[in-house]
């Protein structure tokens, strides 16, 4: 019998299986003082009597394989095919775990794997691209959320399992792999990638502007609480101590773990509800709350989200948002809103168990929706006007001056920053640095 306490293990928030990460997301273990419950006991449903004809039906098909395929299959092989059959009908984050994928599983969140740095998903019977990890080969050879991946090193992947796919994708680190895809409907192209050792650093920071901070999360790792507020620490420091305005940037973050999404939303909440959770079973029922600390100093917020922002950044985003506590931008997210449970299972093997959903604080379900942003700004590609040939008064010979006593500004010294500013480049980003830039306007700062 299998008691709640060994069924109460960390819950997963990751989106699906990413090339050596295997979606991770370890939430909290039960209380010490939690009695074992058997699952029984927390659904009557269970004690149902065995369905005798379906099981029988099930030990006939099993018989005439072994009897008649075309090849001698041994029974070990046919019953974890029948297991696996068992999850991958569920839905497609509940999955059988062999060894090698429940040791993936266990070591995914310290940040640092090998594969091609790309989180994946199944639409169609085609492996979809969830979303390319930051600095990695995926992301540097250009591959976007949403690409449809119909080969991988010439092998078609239409009706292949997802195990199947990251199995071929991962490999020796130096070692080449191509992959066909498809982009929003087009024509398929080929891209070769290098395979790494995939290092990732969950939180980075810079100031955009003077006074204006950005952060970025690409993933939930164990640490990453702790290290968004190392950033925003040494953010107000680097800015007089005090900032007019921040960019959390969760664009094309898969999620990770759900304690770490708590811990990001608590450094902006200083109160309320931060996220919850509803299942069948007594131990999938969980409630975040913030504390009054607030290591953001109530800054002016915008949370930057897209298509590829999945699981724990839907949790952050749906919080802050509900709350109050900053504006959301960007394009709709994934819409992952269901917890997953690892069951330890014998021989090193484990089940990972879609065993909950998790709402916002407002009891909104994420779950194949997502969250709308409150200002939409889509993706757009930027283009720079050239400088117009030509003079400005300053350049004309005898001008007069500045009547306030202000610096002749001739086109010969226009000011040209040669500092890399992300904004300039990336519109959404610069719309939300605007956006801030407005909001301490209409506050009188």
């Amino acid at each position: 019998m299998l008691h709640l306490r060994r069924f109460a293990q960390p819950s997963t928030l990751a989106l699906a299986v990413m090339l050596g990460l295997h979606g991770s997301a370890w939430a909290q273990e039960p209380p010490a003082d939690t009695e074992p419950t058997s699952i029984e006991a927390q659904d009557p449903a269970r004690k149902a009597p065995l369905p005798l004809d379906e099981l029988r039906t099930f030990v006939e098909v099993l018989d005439r394989i072994k009897a008649a395929y075309v090849e001698p299959v041994d029974d070990k092989t046919l019953l974890e095919n029948a297991i696996k059959g068992m999850l991958s009908n569920l839905d497609p984050h509940s999955a059988y775990l062999e060894p090698e994928a429940f040791a993936d599983l266990q070591e995914s969140t310290s940040g640092e794997f090998g594969g091609l740095g790309i989180e994946v998903g199944i639409e169609d019977g085609f492996i979809k691209v969830v979303s390319p990890i930051d600095d990695t080969p995926a992301s540097k050879a250009g591959i976007e959320a949403g690409d449809l991946i119909v080969k991988i090193d010439g092998k078609p992947t239409k009706g292949m399992s997802m195990m199947d796919a990251v199995n071929l994708m991962r490999g020796k680190p130096g070692t080449d792999i191509s992959l066909s895809l498809v982009r929003e409907g087009g024509k398929p192209f080929d891209v070769k990638l290098t395979r790494a050792v995939i290092k990732v650093n969950s939180v980075k920071s810079q100031m955009l502007e003077p006074g204006y901070g950005y952060l970025r999360v690409t993933q939930f790792q164990m640490n990453t609480g702790e290290e968004v507020g190392k950033a925003l620490a040494a953010l107000r420091k680097n800015n007089g101590n005090k900032l007019n305005g921040l960019v959390l940037d969760l664009r094309n973050n898969p999620g990770g773990v759900l304690q770490a999404a708590v811990e990001v939303s608590d450094h902006f909440l200083t109160k309320g509800l931060i996220v919850y959770t509803k299942g069948r079973i007594a131990n999938s029922e969980l409630r975040f709350n913030a504390d009054p600390a607030d290591a953001s100093e109530g800054v002016p917020l915008v949370v930057l989200i897209n298509g590829g922002s999945a699981s724990a950044s839907e949790i952050v985003a749906g919080a802050l948002q509900d709350q109050k506590r900053g504006v959301v931008m960007g394009t709709d997210s994934f819409g992952k809103g269901s917890v997953q449970t690892v069951l330890p299972l014998n021989n090193d093997r484990a089940l990972k168990l879609t065993t909950a959903l998790y709402f916002t604080p407002k009891g909104r379900s994420i779950q194949a929706q997502g969250i709308e942003p409150d200002i939409e700004v889509a993706r757009a590609k930027l283009t720079r006007e050239q400088a117009a040939e030509g003079i400005r008064e300053a350049d004309l010979a005898g001008h007069l001056g500045n009547g306030n006593g202000g610096p002749d500004r001739p086109s010969s010294t226009q000011i040209v920053s040669d500092s890399e500013r992300p904004q300039d480049d990336d519109f959404q980003l610069g719309q939300a640095l605007n956006l801030l830039k407005g909001l301490n306007l209409t506050r009188g700062q």
